[in-house]
């Protein structure tokens, strides 16, 4: 017997930006709400091959780099092509200590939670 990632949560004082932010980085649907919080994830929802996102409403400021993040590939397009769409949804670039010889673009989002843009095209789901 094994796991299978279902979900991740990400905590974030503005759950509404982010979700609009990863709804359009990720072609995301709002899945639901609880309360301030809200999940979102593919048009077929819980339970398949992509995990869902639930954005948890925090009062305190994000103060260091975190520990685990995302990871995203271009699906239709290529990675300096998906830069430029990102950094038009209001990603920026972040500096977790990379040298500039990487193969990908190290990324912060509205509230400056750190992913990473990769190089390799994936075929959609």
């Amino acid at each position: 017997m094994s796991c299978r990632l279902s979900e991740q949560v990400l905590n974030c004082r503005d759950p509404q930006l982010l979700s609009r932010f990863w709804c359009e980085v990720l072609d995301y649907v709002e899945l639901g709400r609880e309360g301030a919080d809200i999940e979102i994830g593919p048009k077929s929802g819980f339970g398949g091959a992509e995990p869902t996102i639930v954005l948890a409403l925090v009062t305190d400021q994000k103060i260091t780099p975190l520990r685990l993040h995302l990871d995203v590939n271009p699906v239709d397009r290529s990675q300096d092509a998906e830069l430029e769409r990102l950094m038009a949804l209001g990603a920026r670039e972040a500096d977790v200590g990379q040298t500039g010889e990487e193969s990908w673009h190290v990324l912060a989002d509205p509230e400056g939670n750190e992913f990473c843009l990769l190089r390799q095209r994936l075929t959609e789901l």
